[in-house]
């Protein structure tokens, strides 16, 4: 059946009030629109009713996702169509996000009445901040003692099981949830995007963010290792009330555009719907020891004998070497490629095994992914492997050896036949430093211990006549490539040691 109908202005529609009369307005003969006939498809697409879909953001993927995660925040109206949206934040303020599940009927039946497990972070949005992220993270943490990037605000939360926070990890939180079930997560972004810019000379613009999540469901095992979902979106964070006046200035801006420039632009929507993503590359997901809860605190740092070396013994894990092998399946070798921050090609090398990567010479990855990144995908095929700047070998000074010379200086005539202090044996580790800074040196001789750097106040090297000379910038940068030092503590009375190096 076809339709012909007279409409009325939307505006007058509107400003009459007479929104129930509307559908008697539309048994008009067409005498403005024409006699001809027009289809329903024709009606549906005039624009007074797209009004009520423009408030809505746009679906970019027919397919349906098993979840889907929406912010509670809007997003800004200074965004390009094309471009990805950006939602500004609140520093330690509360924003939700609802976790729905969007699966078909007898799609993943496997989780049906089962938890899964998600994992939100707080990550850099630019490439060049991801590659120094643990350097930029432990700098905010040294600036920061005692506070986190990332929060669940556990009282708000609705739906959420068994929320950890692992203290190591300050941008990360998880928590268990049954999709069946409504289940909505607030979170607290305590770090601000200019805390992470080069200059901050004061009117900056601060670097965005992303909040991921990848969900997972539980293997055999009962281990939360399978990937099912993850999706993420930007943001930038201000300090309190910063993300208000922002949105306004760019609605403002808005504004004053033209009605041909504001075209170029996406609408602001209500809230913010994350989109699917590839699930960041973290080897953590398939180490699943217990992680601590949010109450967790840091070890304390013991000293007492041992021959040479921390009486707790374990030292820090080895680094993961993390090389392409010729028997990497096409699977395995996307995920390496995901680790190493080649996300970008991870579509032209789809269905490349381990060995048709390491088969690329040098010209063909640079002809493919460009000079840049060409050479650096290169080097990562080969294993190359950059040395550190400089390398210093420490030990703890043992009781035992302290005793020793307790003896030999109150019987000076008493020698020892083996002339080696008694067969005391010296462990050494070796510590790589890259920055050739006081407070990278602190860091990792805390890491080294196990302790927190706070815990160390400072740091000395023993000069001549016994003196003690605060160690600088500058006299790292002077110390010889594989200098030996013997780590001698002072504690004081606040749980914190003031270290000597001899």
């Amino acid at each position: 059946m076809a339709w012909a109908l007279k409409l009325p202005l939307a505006d007058e529609v509107i400003e009459s009030g007479l929104v129930q009369d509307f559908d008697a307005s539309l048994s008009g003969i067409g005498q403005e629109l024409g006699a001809g006939a027009y289809s329903m498809s024709d009606v549906l697409a005039l624009p007074i009713f797209k009004q009520e879909e423009s408030s809505l953001p746009p679906d970019n993927e027919n397919e349906i996702l098993p979840f889907q995660y929406v912010l509670c925040a809007a997003t800004s109206p200074a965004v390009k169509l094309h471009d990805e949206t950006l939602t500004y934040l609140n520093q330690g303020q509360s924003y939700e996000i609802r976790m729905l599940d969007n699966r078909k009927l007898g799609e993943l039946p496997e989780i049906n009445g089962k938890l899964v497990k998600s994992i939100f972070r707080v990550v850099f949005h630019d490439r060049r901040l991801q590659y120094t992220e643990h350097q930029q993270l432990e700098g905010w943490r040294w600036n920061r003692p005692g506070d986190r990037i990332l929060d669940i605000d556990i009282p708000m939360s609705v739906g959420i099981i068994d929320p950890r926070a692992n203290p190591t990890q300050l941008n990360t939180v998880e928590f268990l949830w049954d999709p069946a079930k409504r289940t909505s997560v607030f979170i607290q972004v305590h770090c601000i995007s200019t805390e992470f810019t080069m200059r901050k000379h004061g009117g900056e613009k601060g670097v965005p963010f992303r909040v991921q999540i990848d969900t997972f469901k539980e293997n055999e095992n009962g281990e939360y290792t399978e990937h099912l979902h993850s999706a993420s979106c930007q943001i930038k964070v201000f300090k309190p009330k910063g993300a208000d006046r922002k949105q306004k200035t760019d609605r403002e801006k808005m504004e004053k555009r033209t009605p041909h420039e504001k075209e170029k632009y996406q609408p602001s929507y209500e809230t913010t719907i994350l989109t699917e993503c590839s699930p960041w590359p973290e080897i953590t997901y398939v180490n699943n020891s217990p992680s601590p809860g949010f109450n967790s605190s840091h070890s304390s740092f013991s000293l007492g004998e041992g021959n040479g070396s921390p009486n707790h013994q374990p030292d820090p894990p080895p680094p993961v070497t993390d090389n392409l092998l010729p028997t990497t399946t096409p699977q395995e070798a996307q995920q390496w490629l995901h680790r190493n921050r080649f996300s970008t090609f991870t579509r032209l090398f789809t269905n490349f095994s381990g060995a048709d990567l390491l088969k690329l010479t040098r010209d063909d990855v640079i002809q493919i992914c460009g000079p840049a990144d060409g050479i650096r995908l290169f080097n990562a095929l080969k294993g190359r492997m950059v040395r550190p700047r400089l390398t210093i070998y420490v030990c703890q000074e043992s009781l035992q050896l302290r005793e020793q010379q307790q003896q030999q200086q109150q019987q000076p005539q008493q020698k020892h036949e083996d002339g080696d202090s008694n067969g005391t044996f010296f462990v050494y580790h070796a510590i790589y430093l890259e920055e050739l800074t006081a407070v990278e040196l602190t860091e990792k001789i805390a890491q080294l211990f196990s302790i927190s750097p706070r815990q160390i106040s400072q740091i000395y090297k023993q000069g001549p006549t016994g003196i003690h000379v605060l160690i600088s910038d500058e006299m790292i940068q002077n110390f010889q490539e594989e200098a030996c030092f013997i780590l001698d503590t002072m504690k004081e009375t606040n749980d914190s040691y003031h270290i000597i190096l001899k």
